[in-house]
């Protein structure tokens, strides 16, 4: 039977090849694309999933979402996406509208549905997520797991301490992380790992198509901003982790700790604190991931692509 999951994402050049993945992998059955501010701003985010389902011929409704943090300011990573969120490839114009209904009312409509079904995959800042579960908190009894592309428990990308998707919106990721739902965290520590060196880029430029095009032009900027920011070789796509693991978990070995987000605004805001030794004596409530399959993952991402 298919897995039932909406995809929570802010295009963002990971997000976009995440949205392939999760669109045409058989094992999926995706409900539903909501978009989130994060990469870019909302309106740009939207746009870029949009653009990416009419390139794909990528059916699956996409719902708007929240253009705003809970509390903070607005933070955007256009150094490493650029002005569109999505620099690299040209798209061609498209007539692909987001459906009238907001992110948040699709996420809460669709989780009431199902009893333990629904799996939550975010790869952006968690407001969207975040809010659903505070309007209405009886969708926990239709989310079976939250699989989230967020955090570290070693450095951060963003400060030091924080990775960039909580850093955006802290406290709404203490909401998500403190729901009692079974969380996986895939974080830097792990997506980094998902490097994609040139050999991975000529695998998928050897597939005759217009989405794999696409993929290698996205890889190509998204390596430069990497290479330039970071001294990269090659650029994570953290993103599609997420989506790899509720795929195939045997990927990807997690260990579940005790984690709390840091709100308290000084140097590390936005920081995952994970208690690997039990010093807190707090109870283990996310499952984070440690290690990934790096063979089997480019295998799994580069068979789906071929199927566009």
């Amino acid at each position: 039977m298919k897995t039932k999951i909406i995809l929570d994402v802010d295009p963002g050049h990971d997000d976009a090849v995440a949205i392939l993945l999760a669109a045409k992998h058989e094992s999926l059955d995706l409900r539903g694309i909501t978009v989130v501010a994060g990469n870019q701003v909302l309106e740009k985010t939207l746009q870029n999933a949009l653009n990416i389902c009419s390139l794909a011929g990528i059916s699956v409704p996409v719902y708007a979402g929240q253009g705003m943090p809970l509390f903070r300011d607005q933070v955007i990573a256009d150094n490493i996406h650029g002005d569109s969120g999505l620099d690299g490839p040209e798209f061609p114009e498209t007539n692909r509208q987001a459906e009238s209904q907001s992110a948040v009312d699709f996420i809460i409509e669709e989780c009431l549905k199902y009893d333990k079904e629904l799996v939550l995959i975010p790869t952006g800042p968690l407001t969207n997520i975040a809010l659903a579960l505070m309007k209405e908190p009886r969708i926990k009894e239709g989310i079976k797991e939250i699989v989230l592309m967020g955090g570290a428990y070693g450095m951060g990308n963003h400060t030091p301490s924080a990775e960039f998707n909580i850093y955006v919106d802290p406290e709404a990721a203490h909401v998500v992380f403190e729901s009692g739902l079974p969380v996986t965290m895939i974080g830097l520590d792990l997506t980094h790992q998902a490097k994609a060196y040139p050999d991975v880029v000529a695998r998928i430029g050897q597939i005759n198509s217009p989405v794999a095009q696409v993929v290698v032009e996205l890889l190509e900027f998204f390596g430069s901003t990497y290479k330039r920011e970071f001294n990269f070789e090659a650029p994570p796509l953290h993103d599609v982790c997420a989506v790899a693991y509720v795929i195939d978990p045997s990927l990807i070995k997690t260990q579940k700790l005790p984690v709390v987000i840091d709100t308290s605004k000084g140097p590390c805001y936005g920081r995952t604190v994970c208690d690997f030794y039990g010093v807190t004596a707090k109870s283990a409530n996310v499952d984070v991931a440690l290690e990934l399959d790096q063979n089997r993952f480019w295998d799994l991402l580069i068979d789906t692509i071929q199927k566009y």
